[in-house]
């Protein structure tokens, strides 16, 4: 027997349940995931091959990814579902380079100065120009990359450094004890700069959450780190593709860490201060 009120389904409507209210997840919208109860306030939301996901951040600064949907969150409480800003047209103002710089149209590449700076790889290399690219090109700063920091001494000789060609040198994993930090304090040259991040390699300073991880993985000892990694994380073993995948994750300076950030801009104002 059917009922003129309910149709076919004999649940009355007030015990239906109702589907959450979309909220679109804003920057810094501080929402709970139901599942974890990991609670955090928006950082990004980002189109996946798996769907679209969201980052939250916690007041640790611990940063967790979550598909959305089907992900449940609660906001003040109440249970809403997570769907991507819509686009917004652009505000005015100011434009800016990758960096942070305030951007400035039309200018042209300056002569390129004697002044270098070297990093130790073709990728570390490759993410330097993808932040800082415009700022170097304003400022006429070549960058050039090692193979390893092993000859560092004699290639600071060969370099020839001085007052109107200074040399700045980014180092990979430069902590207390390490061979890197031996052989960087073997350069006293008063116009060369060598600092370095604290990471095993460049890809560890890009931040996990840009390329949608909950963290990089540990690798043990006597393993090849960039190779470990991929199998840590399910990816191919083709690190060369790895490599691209990470960096195409890179948009702008807040998708790198904090202690490569100071570090490039040191070695910038380094090469580029009047004599």
């Amino acid at each position: 027997m059917r009922s003129r009120e309910y149709g076919p389904d004999l649940t009355p409507p007030w015990k239906k349940q109702q589907p959450a209210p979309e909220v679109e997840a804003e920057p810094d919208l501080v929402v709970e995931e139901v599942l974890t109860g990991f609670c955090g306030a928006v950082v990004r939301c980002e189109k996946t091959a798996e769907g679209p996901t969201v980052t939250l951040e916690d007041r640790f600064g611990k940063h967790r990814v979550f598909p959305m949907p089907p992900r449940g969150f609660l906001l003040e409480g109440k249970a809403v579902t997570l769907v991507r800003p819509t686009a917004r047209p652009a505000t005015r103002g100011p434009a800016r380079t990758a960096s942070g710089s305030l951007a400035v149209p039309g200018a042209r590449a300056r002569v390129a100065r004697a002044g270098r700076i070297y990093v130790e790889g073709r990728h570390d290399a490759e993410l330097v120009e993808r932040v800082w690219g415009d700022d170097l090109r304003i400022e006429g700063v070549v960058v050039e990359y090692l193979e390893g920091v092993d000859d560092l001494p004699a290639i600071v000789r060969s370099f020839s450094p001085g007052p109107d060609a200074r040399l700045g040198v980014l180092v990979d994993h430069l902590v207390p004890g390490s061979k890197e930090s031996r052989i960087a304090a073997s350069v006293t040259d008063e116009n060369v700069l060598v600092v370095g991040h604290p990471y095993i390699d460049i890809w560890e300073a890009v931040k996990p959450s840009a390329v949608g991880i909950r963290a990089w993985p540990s690798v043990p000892r006597g393993q090849d780190w960039k190779t470990g990694v991929c199998r840590a994380l399910g990816w191919p073993e083709n690190t060369g593709a790895a490599w691209q995948r990470i960096l195409g994750s890179v948009h702008s300076y807040r998708d790198l860490e904090p202690a490569l950030l100071g570090r490039v801009e040191e070695l910038i104002d380094f090469v580029t201060a009047p004599d």
